[in-house]
């Protein structure tokens, strides 16, 4: 199994950051058929292959997904595509 644990920095208050959050959840509920739910601060998620959380706080969000054998090899795009999700819909910068 391989871990992807990204930080990133964004400027929204915090009921905006979960909104956006809870978007991102949503698209990849329909995108990759994963189910999700929040637990306080995050949403936990998981499918076969890939389970994770996304914590949010008030200027910091947070993403670690696990991933099973098939996905490992796609660990570095993945990656990258978070990256510029959040880039682009949280204006996130990364330490």
């Amino acid at each position: 199994m391989s871990t992807i644990d990204i930080c990133a920095f964004h400027h929204m208050n915090k009921k905006e950051a979960q909104q956006a959050a809870d978007d991102l959840a949503s698209d990849l509920a329909q995108k990759f058929d994963i189910d999700y739910g929040w637990d306080r601060d995050a949403i936990h998620f998981e499918r076969t292959g890939v389970s994770g959380s996304i914590t949010v706080a008030k200027n910091e969000i947070r993403i670690v997904a696990r991933l099973g054998f098939l996905l490992m090899m796609l660990k570095g795009r993945i990656e990258e595509e978070i990256r510029q999700y959040l880039q682009q819909h949280f204006g996130c910068t990364f330490d």
